[in-house]
């Protein structure tokens, strides 16, 4: 930012400065006196509203406050019949006033809305973000019309939609909100309520009117009467136009919006503060009178603390001040101590702070906190108070003599906190308190003054790379401070700014990655713990290659592909011994702005090379210094100028057109006009490269493109081409081949398309024939890629065109082509805005649902739902594999008019639609409603798409509150993935709308069902954004056999044609080659690569393989096993479709039967195309379907067959359910033959249990005695608790029943008063079921709570128990006549808690409960009912224990340096250490030998040495099994280093040469009961099958041909390991179908939330 002061006007040119300023990034404010020149001021400045002027520079205080304003700008034009002289006056005035704003997203805003009987809104505040596009839009409006003229329902209507953040309103963000009202003639309705209705929302109206309007009315309208403006007539309205700028500019904004606000009091209720707790009560009433306490206006909370915290009241509990003031007025003190603020202060913001507790935070309510603190807190605020701040909470403190200071320390800013002698003198501060909370919850910008109105919240990925090698270690505290300082000044959140920090010496050690953290606090606590790496040399060069390689990566938390600015920052303090240059080269090839700083001993021209600009190297003397440069650094990384390409152009401003000209013969007379066409056309266009693009093609028998979209970047070398194009000549004219030609060829990201980009994709056809070839197939294929065709052709071809274009509108015919230029000017030929724009989106396919209220309450406005329905069906592109469209109508229950696959044409849609009767009758279900089109309508057998991934959408029209509960219904659809949009009118609940709809925003709303035709264009809009691609898993498997050398370039070519014709993304189709003779071999998997590029390029590139047999079994086999996997890319439990294209030259010489059934049971769609040496019926077997089947004589005629293949590729119907991992909600399934439990008693030691006591512990006795304790077996733990708990001892303490008998026999009761059951449940759920206490709920062992309750807990139980639950908890409660009601609630199922008069009963329930309890058997218990999968966990920085078992026997001697290499190589991509990985390598033949142990050595340097220096053992026989239960027993073992009982994953990698011996099951079996993760590497040698059973998944199986083969599945096993670390570590609950014997079962199930099918 620039701020300069100048008093006159510049001698020398101010042009280029100022201009280089700008594309610096740098913010340019100019202030001028009178004796400025302030054309050159406005020149000079970032934009001209950041000229300020006063008439001197004693003015400037005047204007210190001044920012570049926002504003939110509505036009209500007076479109009524009496204006109709007047129409193009008043237009050009909202022209010129639009001409003078700031036009920009993150500045002002402008809205059209046109109204007479009713109001239409002819664009929203968001519809466009330049000024170009309002102007455009301004020029062509066209005169509404009608009578008579209804300005209060205007007003009322601008209110309701046009006021709204889904209409892009910022009113929530404190951006001024102004309506310009033109009206010409008196309103025939009411203005009064409207207009105050806008005044109390804090819009600013402005009236201006003519000699017919009625200036009184106006001025009631107006905000002030000041504000109505008049004109005799519309011509005039130039003379106002200054007046209405100056107010606008310089309004003050003295209405406090009607903004909500939740408030949360935090009262210090600990001994310290007895005295004055009746003056902090006081305070809390007198605060809460000033409030508007309301559901919809200002929440109040207060909850009291001291050593626990006790929520007197959540934000949602009353909705009167009243109530509230009640419970104030009755608060009493607790007492307690010691006084813990940071667990009060991170209390508040898990449990009350959330929407579940009230608050409106994700709504946009400000949220505030007022603590009122006695003393010094016992425990850490800083976290908390981050944690806080960073949630966007508002924290207000007032202290005292003893807390003054911490008090200021936890305020969000030292103004907000206050301080006083005692609490009594609190009265003093309560005009100042309620001032700053009227301030802040108005959302002003008057709270932090600012002139930085371009900034927004920016996101950035920050990676810190610290040298901490042997050279630094006096340094690093001071690097350490630094770090913490800078990481203070980011804005950290998973959506925001992201950071990393990596240490090096010799080899560099992340720290933590971009996705470990997402607050502050837990960044800053990270980096305070630091410790000093140590070590030499110095190897810069390496660690930048190491945060490029494994940091600035996707799965690390790089944000690079979706354009957030990559920084890396450099500490350095010494010269590197290896290169720099390549790795630095590579940084900045993949955009990372790199900054370095160093010291006196670091290399200056070294950083400097090192840094994206010799500008970017900073030096200090000494690293104590660094403050000394952090300003600088800030400065440097706030104005650096991102020129990374943004994700997507606007699509309405640019296009791709490809014009395709009939050049055969027949057109040689007209060629040169068809040239001409071409040429005026293109003098139309804006081209450029973010612009427009033009590419021309020249057809006849076959087809010569000139020139591809990108291959010129100006108007004036298009033109110079085209020019001189010449014609071809040639017959027969093939349409057909040029269609597909140019979509396979040109439309595509290498010829230039923005296709995926969602830039508009145009062919303009010029035919003058009809097709010797069949055009239909290429058209289908251009259209379902979103091109839109238009067609021109002469009386020879103009019915084959009109089939051709996207539309019979867009193709135009003529006599002759020199008649084109009749029709190049017609209004309606090629109006691209319009018609290309609105049809481009509507190419997606969608299932639409229309979902209508036919209730008594709708009889009047059902005939304006039913003509609604018909204009949106009109806009569909309906049909059979285009879109599809049900109607539902209901009332007390739902009637299905037609489903999804009733009708194919939209001419049926619509004539049903017509004839629909209004229904009728009462009362009005919608939640019935909308849980029948769930399990009816959006289903399969309804026509339904969803599980082809076709967008699925419902559009419910309602006018009235539903009957019943609608919220879990509503829950049910949109976990189905179906996007819902509510529409419904002012008898509608609008809350419950906006819970209905997919996302608030898409909850629309009319007066009456007769305005419905005022959001028309908004739903469509809206629907078709919403609608996406479908997802494909695509594998080719190649022949690549001695067979087939000579057509293996073919089969290449044609893969990289068909891929062409895929959308490639991360999450939309994937691709992978597999080549294949004697053994396969995978040339890149799933997941390899994310971009279409990078897949042509390794198409491209691929060689023959060679070899023979042909083994397609075995190549079936390995792409079911390896490639369709979750580790390898395959989103097959996600639904997405699989696909497997095979291409093969011969007959197979082992069984293909097998294989390819196991991959049709696995889903898998199989195309196989052969030629005529392979044969043809082994081809159908293997395919899905015989059709499927394609047959070529040789591989060089596979284009003849390529759209055949992609036509059935797109129409296939996927019927296979997918095995969907997704258990939303939680069901266990219980027996007792195998079970392990960990379960946990939690005794109700409080002074109202003290008779009974002796009983609880005898019942514990008692179960105990009936589990199998053992460290592998059952583990107990005993906590009792009242006021707070105690913990006797945990699950991992003892390991046998005598033992926990012993302590159980010895317990004695605590006593004491109030009973806090629900923070007793929040306790051990953090401290007790964890791995650290010995809980193995991490391993899938079942988790028990056995809660005995005898008396009303004190405190919320709800909140803890639900997060027991979610934890997969059981609980299991018995309670007496006191509690029986709450235990109750508190169990996971009523059936699993019970009830006695008094403890001494309990042996009468005992044998009932402990049925309950040992007919369980977990076949999965779930951490989290949610899937895993989707967190972006960070693969490498899981700790994992990685054991390696090589086979040493003589079979392998040959091949043991390669086995050593590999372990070597897989070695280097761990992270070895104490506490991340660890690393054992075990050798056996005849019996196993240990190397080293998982706790011999502690860095990778240690482990890397002894496997280099590993030596064959050799010997027979190979016994497998021995060795497998070798490492079972005595490696995987706590006192060999193991972590098991940590929880840490534990995984086997066995290297195999050979079949075993002896038998492998058994230790196999153990193994994996163990939970160990087994991998079997084999080679031809080995037995597959045997190491498929040894593996703890078939698919952890892999094979190589021999041991040197090991480099090619090195990255498959890295991706596997740390696949399963996360699965396993997530414990992810999958549904496995069993068959359960005759046994006593209990099943508990949420149903509320479970996925069906």
């Amino acid at each position: 930012m620039l701020i300069l002061l100048s008093s006159g006007r510049s001698r020398d040119n101010v042009d280029a400065p100022a201009s280089a300023l700008k594309e610096l990034g740098v913010l340019v404010f100019v202030i001028g006196t009178r004796s400025s020149n302030s054309r050159e001021l406005q020149k000079i400045s970032y934009d001209p509203s950041y000229a300020l002027s006063v008439s001197e520079f004693t003015d400037l205080p005047n204007i210190q406050q001044h920012q570049a304003p926002r504003r939110d700008v509505v036009f209500l034009l007076d479109g009524s019949d009496g204006t109709r002289s007047g129409f193009p006056a008043m237009r050009d005035f909202v022209q010129r006033v639009v001409e003078t704003l700031s036009m920009d997203e993150n500045k002002d805003r402008i809205a059209v809305v046109q109204y007479s009987r009713d109001p239409a809104a002819q664009f929203y505040l968001n519809t466009y973000t330049t000024k170009g596009e309002i102007l455009n839009t301004v020029r062509g409006l066209r005169h509404k019309g009608g009578r008579p003229l209804n300005t209060g329902a205007a007003l009322q209507y601008v209110r309701d939609n046009v006021f709204t953040a889904s209409s892009g309103s910022r009113r929530l963000e404190g951006v001024p909100q102004l309506l310009i009202l033109l009206s010409g003639g008196r309103s025939v309705d009411n203005v009064d309520t409207p207009a105050s209705a806008l005044k109390e929302l804090g819009v600013l109206v402005f009236g201006i009117g003519t000699r017919s309007s009625d200036s009184r009315e106006l001025q009631r309208i107006s905000h002030d009467p000041s504000y109505a403006l008049s004109v005799s007539d519309f011509t005039d309205l130039p003379s106002i136009q200054q007046q209405l700028l100056s107010s606008v500019e310089a309004v003050v904004i003295d209405v406090t919006p009607e903004s909500p606000t939740d408030v949360v009091f935090l009262l210090d209720g600990s001994d310290g503060t007895r005295n004055g707790f009746p003056a902090m009560r006081d305070f809390v009433q007198r605060v809460v009178e000033k409030l508007n306490v309301g559901g919809d206006k200002d929440r109040v909370s207060v909850v009291q603390y001291g050593r626990d915290q006790e929520v007197h009241f959540y934000l949602n509990t009353y909705t009167t001040n009243g109530d509230i003031l009640d419970i104030v007025r009755g608060l009493r003190h607790r007492g307690g101590r010691p006084l813990n603020t940071g667990a009060a202060l991170q209390y508040v913001r898990d449990n009350v702070f959330t929407a579940s507790s009230g608050s409106r935070r994700q709504e946009g309510v400000p949220q505030m906190l007022i603590l009122l603190s006695g003393g010094r807190s016992n425990d850490n605020v800083d976290i908390p108070v981050s944690a806080l701040k960073e949630s966007g909470v508002l924290i207000f403190g007032i202290g005292n003599i003893n807390s003054s200071k911490e008090v200021q320390r936890i305020a969000s800013d030292p103004s907000f906190s206050q301080s006083v002698s005692e609490f009594s003198d609190l009265p003093s501060l309560l005009s100042a308190m309620n001032t700053a909370v009227i301030q802040d919850t108005t959302m002003t910008p008057t709270l932090i003054p600012t002139i930085l109105v371009e900034s927004q919240a920016p996101r950035r990925d920050v990676v810190f790379l610290l040298d901490g090698s042997d050279g630094t270690r006096s340094g690093f505290p001071a690097m350490r401070d630094f770090v913490q300082r800078v990481v203070e000044t980011l804005s950290v959140d998973e959506n925001k700014d992201r950071v990393a920090v990596v240490q090096y010496s010799r080899d560099p050690a992340a720290q933590f990655y971009l996705n470990t953290y997402t607050t502050k606090g837990e960044i800053l606590n990270t980096v305070r713990g630091l410790r000093h790496k140590g070590g030499r040399p110095l190897n810069t060069g390496a660690a930048l290659q190491y945060v490029r390689d494994n940091v600035f990566t996707a799965s690390s938390g790089s944000r690079r592909l979706e354009g957030v600015p990559q920084l890396l920052i450099l500490l350095s303090g010494g010269r590197s011994v290896d290169n720099v240059d390549t790795p630095a080269s590579a940084l900045k090839e993949l955009g990372v702005l790199v900054f370095g700083i160093g010291t006196r001993s670091s290399d200056s021209r070294e950083l400097q090379r090192i840094s994206h600009d010799p500008s970017y190297a900073l030096s200090v003397s000494d690293f104590t210094d660094l403050p000394s440069i952090q300003q600088q650094l800030l400065s440097s990384v706030e104005a650096v100028v991102i020129d990374v390409t943004p994700e997507s152009p606007t699509v309405l401003g640019i296009k791709d057109v490809v014009f395709l000209l009939d050049g055969s013969d027949g057109t040689r007379n007209g060629f040169p006009a068809m040239r001409d066409f071409v040429q005026r056309v293109v003098e139309k266009l804006n081209v450029g490269g973010d612009k427009d693009r033009v590419s021309v093609v020249q057809y006849g028998r076959d087809q010569e493109v000139h020139f591809y979209l990108n291959t010129y970047t100006t108007n004036g070398d298009i033109l110079d081409i085209v020019r001189g194009l010449r014609h071809r000549g040639g017959r027969p004219l093939n349409t057909g081949a040029a269609l597909q030609y140019v979509r396979d060829n040109v439309f595509t990201a290498s010829s230039g398309s923005r296709r995926q980009e969602g830039v508009p994709q145009m062919l303009i056809l010029l035919s003058g024939g009809r097709s010797n070839d069949n055009v239909d197939i290429p058209v289908s294929a251009l259209k379902e890629s979103g091109v839109l065709i238009f067609g021109i052709g002469n009386r020879n071809s103009s019915k084959e065109v009109q089939r051709i274009a996207s539309d019979p509108s867009f193709s135009q015919s003529v006599s002759e082509f020199s008649d084109l230029p009749s029709v190049q000017d017609k209004p309606d030929a090629l109006s691209w805005k319009t018609k290309a724009t609105n049809t481009y989106f509507s190419i997606a396919r969608k299932d639409v649902v229309f979902l209508l209220d036919g209730s008594d309450g709708t009889r009047n406005g059902f005939p304006e739902m039913r003509d609604f329905v018909q204009r949106v069906v009109e806009k569909l592109t309906v049909g059979e594999n285009r879109d599809r469209v049900s109607v539902v109508q209901y009332s007390r229950e739902p009637e299905v008019h037609f489903y999804l696959n009733t009708y194919t044409r939209k001419e049926e849609v619509v004539d049903t639609v017509r004839g629909l009767k209004h229904k009728g009758g009462r009362p009005l279900n919608t939640g019935a409603a909308l849980q029948y089109v769930r399990d009816y309508v959006f289903a399969a057998s309804s026509g339904s798409r969803r599980l082809e991934s076709v967008p699925q959408i419902l559009v419910l029209l309602n006018g009235g509150r539903s009957f019943d509960n609608v919220d879990k219904p509503a829950s049910a659809l949109k976990e189905l993935g179906v996007l819902v949009f509510g529409i419904g009118t002012r008898s509608s609940d609008s809350r419950e709308l906006q819970k209905i709809s997919y996302d608030p925003s898409y909850a629309l709303s009319v007066s009456e069902f007769t305005d419905l035709p005022n959001i028309q264009q908004q739903l469509l809009s809206a629907m078709n954004t919403a609608s996406q691609a479908p997802r494909r898993d695509v594998v080719f498997l190649l022949d690549g056999s001695d067979g087939t050398r000579s057509g293996f370039p073919a089969m290449r070519d044609f893969v990289q044609r068909v891929v062409e014709t895929l959308s490639v993304d991360e999450n939309k189709d994937r691709v992978a080659v597999v080549q294949y003779s004697r053994d396969p071999a995978a040339q890149f998997y799933l997941n390899t690569y994310t971009t279409k590029g990078e897949i042509l390029n390794t198409v491209r590139g691929l060689r023959h393989k060679g070899g023979r047999p042909l083994n397609t079994g075995a190549a079936l086999q390995y792409v079911r096993d390896n490639v369709f996997t979750a580790s390898s890319g395959s989103r097959r439990l996600e639904g997405v479709p699989q696909l497997l294209i095979l291409l093969s030259g011969g007959r197979s010489v082992d069984n293909v039967d097998t294989p390819a059934s196991a991959l049709k049971e696995l889903g898998v769609l199989v195309f196989g195309i052969g030629t005529r040496s392979s044969d043809s019926r082994e081809l159908q077997r293997i395919s899905h379907d015989p059709s499927y089947a394609l047959s070529v004589s040789d591989f060089t005629d596979l284009p003849s067959i390529q759209q055949q293949l992609l036509s059935s590729v797109e129409a296939v119907v996927i019927d296979v359910t997918p095995e969907s991992p997704t258990v939303l909600g939680m069901c266990y399934h219980f027996d007792h033959d195998t079970a392990r439990k960990d379960v946990v008693f939690l005794l109700d030691g409080s002074d109202g249990t003290r008779n009974g006591f002796p009983a609880m512990r005898d019942f514990v006795q008692r179960v105990v005695e009936k589990l199998n304790v053992g460290g592998d077996k059952d583990r107990v733990s005993v906590v009792q608790y009242g006021r707070d708990q105690e913990v006797h001892f945990y699950l991992n303490t003892y390991t046998t029943n005598g033992d926990i008998l012993d302590i159980v026999r010895g317990l004695r009761h605590r006593g004491g008063r109030p009973l806090n059951t629900g923070a007793a449940l929040q306790y051990v759920r953090d401290n007790v079921f964890t791995a650290s206490s010995g809980s193995r709920r991490q391993e899938g062992v079942p988790q028990m709570l056995i809660l005995l309750s005898g008396g009303r807990s004190n405190d919320n139980v709800d909140i803890p128990v639900s997060a027991l639950k979610e934890s997969g908890v059981l609980i299991f409660g018995i309670g007496n006549r006191n509690s029986s009601k709450e235990v109750q609630r508190i169990a996971s199922d009523p059936s699993f808690s019970q009830s006695v008069s008094e403890f001494s009963d309990l042996p009468s329930v005992q044998d009932k409960f402990f049925s309950s309890l040992i007919t369980v058997h977990v076949g999965a218990t779930p951490i989290s009912p949610t899937v895993i999968g989707k967190t972006g966990l960070d693969l490498s920085i899981a700790r994992k224990d990685v054991v390696f078992l090589l086979d040493g026997s003589d079979g392998t001697r040959n091949g043991f340096p390669e086995m050593r290499d590999f372990v070597q190589r897989v070695v280097e991509k761990l992270t070895v250490g104490e506490n991340r990985d660890r690393v054992s390598v075990v050798q056996y033949s005849r019996e196993p030998e240990v190397h080293f142990y998982l706790n011999t050595y502690t860095r990778k340097e240690e482990v890397v040495d002894t496997v280099r220096g590993l030596k064959h053992k050799g010997g027979r026989p190979l016994n497998t099994g021995a060795a497998l239960q070798y490492v079972r027993d005595y490696v995987f073992a706590a006192s060999s280093g193991s972590r098991r009982l940590e929880s840490v994953p534990q995984i086997l990698v066995l290297l195999n040469g050979g079949r075993s011996f002896d038998n492998v099951d058994k230790p196999a079996s153990a193994l994996k009961e163990l939970g160990v993760l087994v991998f079997g590497i084999g080679t031809r040698s080995s037995d597959s099958r045997e190491l498929q059973k040894i593996s703890y998944d078939p698919s952890y199986a892999l094979s190589v041909s021999e041991f040197t083969d090991l480099p090619n599945i090195q990255q498959q096993l890295l991706s596997a390991m740390n696949t399963a670390v996360i699965q396993d570590t997530a414990m992810t609950p999958t549904l496995i179908p069993t068959i359960l014997g005759k046994k006593n079962m209990v099943l508990i199930c949420s149903i509320s939330s479970f996925t069906l099918g």
